[in-house]
């Protein structure tokens, strides 16, 4: 018993003398002059701040006197959110522990959608979803993490993908690594098109592919060792201290220009080459199989309550932007009909002017470069309501998130289809 406490006691100790605060730039000007300073003061970015919205940003104890001088400086408003970053890990944990022990699992599924999923859990649940629907799932492979685990996906048709008319939807989740929350909406859209199917006309008119989990390696990190870590965990620099790139800075678009380091140790490095990373390849592979056929990609990210659309490496709109725009707000009013009071409503927009930053290499603005037509970028609710503590979000929501999502990107694909077509 001892050893099992020391053992959960030494978890997130990485984090020890860690705090998080929230941020809230109340121009576009101070917005810019913050992302400038995140090198400098050591920043992780856990929730993008907006003009809108404030963000959560984690600090490092060697940088907080100094992280607080200049937003003082720029005149940016700030608060505490959390001022022990490991004992609010720990808190976290027990939450997610104790919600896990109350609830029971469904008789006709593997997986809980109103918890966060293991990966053996993910992988189980995505072979027998396949089994129990032959007619329409196929489970696929493309390729191995660095680590060596399985890339999965799931097609799901009703003309087994030989229909050549007919739209594909490509949605993906969990490439940022932290990022819990894409991972349940992805398995909750698999069970609403194949086992829970009552929007018929979706597989009707669609060809849907689904990946749950793009970065396998770094989500059972995070799960294990790192609640924090967001890259993969490849180690094409030979340095074992720091390994890892971030797959969403890593396609061949602008690559290694914008919003990026070149540092292997920084969250935001783009890799040593476009696409090192099998991640960044696993996806390429998908959209350039099937190019000619995707009318909308959705990549979900958290958190944020943001919906963006290209481009993201400069200020500037792509010639769609009309389509994109009218997509994303068609997603929100999904959303918003079965949206709580206390969520957000999603800002949308181009991603240089929502968030306020440059980041070049990133799959949306990838596969829209190359010729698919709606490319969105998703970024699920967090923290409920702003004044609350803690770094997931709290796993009671996990069902809401996941049902108003989805009825949101339903209603995209329909807006979708009437665009593309």
């Amino acid at each position: 018993l001892a050893a099992l406490f020391a053992l959960v006691n030494a978890k997130h100790e990485q984090y020890i003398g860690w705090k998080s605060y929230f941020v809230g730039p109340a121009s576009l000007e101070q917005l810019t002059s913050l992302h400038s300073s995140s090198n400098q003061f050591r920043l992780d970015i856990l929730s993008r701040p907006t003009v809108q919205t404030a963000g959560v940003i984690l600090v490092h104890p060697e940088s907080q006197t100094d992280f607080i001088n200049n937003l003082e400086y720029l005149g940016i408003s700030y608060s505490v959110h959390v001022n022990d970053v490991k004992v609010q890990l720990d808190r976290d944990d027990e939450i997610t522990d104790s919600w896990k022990q109350s609830l029971s699992r469904s008789e006709n599924s593997t997986l809980p959608f109103d918890n966060y999923q293991d990966w053996e859990m993910i992988v189980s649940y995505l072979n027998e979803t396949a089994v129990r629907n032959p007619n329409t799932t196929s489970l696929e492979k493309g390729g191995l993490s660095s680590e060596g685990r399985d890339l999965y996906y799931l097609k799901i048709s009703t003309t087994n993908f030989e229909d050549l008319s007919k739209p594909i939807i490509l949605i993906d989740a969990g490439i940022h690594a932290r990022e819990w929350i894409g991972i349940p909406v992805a398995t909750w859209i698999i069970n609403k098109l194949t086992d829970e199917l009552n929007e018929t006309d979706l597989l009707e008119k669609f060809d849907w592919i689904i990946v749950p989990v793009v970065n396998p390696d770094g989500y059972v990190y995070t799960r294990e060792n790192d609640r924090f870590w967001r890259k993969t965990r490849s180690n094409n620099t030979n340095n074992w201290e720091c390994v890892g790139a971030d797959a969403n800075r890593n396609f061949d678009h602008y690559w290694n220009t914008e919003g990026v380091s070149q540092d292997p140790c920084d969250e935001t490095f783009a890799g040593i080459e476009v696409f090192s990373e099998p991640e960044s390849r696993f996806i390429k592979e998908i959209i350039n199989e099937n190019l000619a056929r995707i009318a909308l990609y959705v990549t979900l990210h958290s958190y944020g309550s943001t919906i963006t659309y290209p481009w993201s490496h400069r200020i500037g709109l792509s010639n769609n932007a009309l389509g994109l725009h009218a997509v994303g707000i068609t997603i929100v009013n999904g959303i918003q009909e079965f949206a709580l009071p206390q969520f957000p409503r999603y800002e949308v927009g181009s991603s240089a002017l929502v968030l306020g930053e440059l980041i070049s290499g990133s799959s949306d603005d990838y596969a829209h470069s190359i010729g698919v037509p709606l490319t969105l970028t998703v970024r699920l609710p967090g923290l409920i309501p702003r004044s609350s503590a803690g770094f997931i979000l709290d796993p009671q929501y996990i069902r809401q998130v996941v049902t108003e999502t989805w009825n949101g990107i339903a209603a995209g694909a329909r807006r979708a289809g009437e665009l593309v077509n």
